[in-house]
């Protein structure tokens, strides 16, 4: 029975599933650090329970403010991971969006979605779509989190992700143009990093993870041509790496958004000789700076 109960009846790129029904991810649990004030760069950072049924919390990050009066541009950030790992909380996370709200003087909220296996998908698409409207909620100044009444500029939001999270990120922006987010909240650009869509071997672990899937022709996984045409932004950047298994969908995703009668203007960053996410996991290396100044100069002079 004990061997029966170990049978693995499922194995795909992150985790294998057992007969029995457990699921075994192969990476580690994440190592999670707390919220801090960095007096090198002046960022202050807290965390915020956004839902507690379903669970949703965000990590939030403010500049150094210099002038109180002056609004900051809100960016919106969805952590990659597989839909199975990883957290906004994970000391590469906090590390890269710390840096982008501090070079790109944006208050940024970094949101933290529920994972498979204990919440599949879809919850890290409803997750993120709550945490985006709550934080479109203080548009009037009065919400619940006083560095967002006091410092966002609502006219000047971004959603940016990767990964996972580029993928999530387009289905809010897509939501955005369908749906709409209160008066006074302006989507102005989308950054998808090396995001994930349908195409690839990866496809029936996506498809495995959400049991009440749509098949191969999910709009999630594989975006609508009409979802694309109304995307809820003036601007989307997509950056892919020659040596992702994900490059040729995230260049199929700009190419179709390209077609689709979108209005607004798209911009390809091939990030040559690189590997899916490489500017997370070294962050000090040439070209992952490059990836950060591209993300930040999108925010900066958007």
């Amino acid at each position: 029975m004990a061997s029966e109960s170990n049978e693995v009846v499922e194995e795909f790129r992150f985790f294998r599933v057992f007969k029995d029904g457990r699921v075994d991810l192969f990476m580690p649990p994440v190592e999670e650090i707390p919220p801090s004030d960095d007096p090198s760069t002046g960022v202050r950072s807290k965390d915020v329970v956004i839902s507690s049924d379903p669970p949703v919390s965000a990590r939030i990050f403010l500049p150094r403010v210099s002038d109180p009066a002056r609004k900051l541009p809100l960016l919106f950030y969805v952590h990659g991971g597989a839909f199975c790992m990883l957290s906004p909380f994970s000391r590469i996370y906090h590390k890269f969006v710390s840096t982008v709200a501090a070079e790109a003087g944006a208050i940024a909220v970094s949101v933290e979605y529920g994972l498979f296996p204990s919440r599949p998908i879809p919850a890290c698409y409803e997750d993120s779509w709550a945490a985006l409207r709550w934080v479109a909620g203080h548009a009037g100044g009065d919400g619940a989190e006083p560095w967002l009444n006091e410092h966002a500029d609502f006219g000047r939001v971004f959603i940016g992700g990767d990964s996972a999270g580029g993928n999530i990120s387009h289905t809010l922006a897509a939501r955005v143009g369908s749906i709409g987010l209160p008066q006074g909240v302006k989507v102005v650009g989308v950054v998808l990093v090396h995001p994930y869509f349908g195409g690839t071997d990866d496809d029936q672990m996506w498809l495995y993870m959400c049991p009440t899937n749509g098949g191969l022709t999910d709009t999630r996984l594989k975006p609508a041509k009409e979802d694309l045409a109304r995307l809820g932004c003036e601007k989307v950047l997509v950056f892919v790496a020659e040596k992702d298994h994900l490059m040729e969908v995230g260049i199929g995703y700009y190419e179709e958004l390209k077609r689709s009668g979108w209005r607004g203007s798209a911009e390809l960053v091939k990030n040559f000789g690189e590997e899916h996410c490489f500017h997370v996991h070294n962050p000090e290396y040439e070209k992952a700076v490059e990836v950060k100044d591209k993300f930040v100069s999108f925010i900066k002079h958007s």
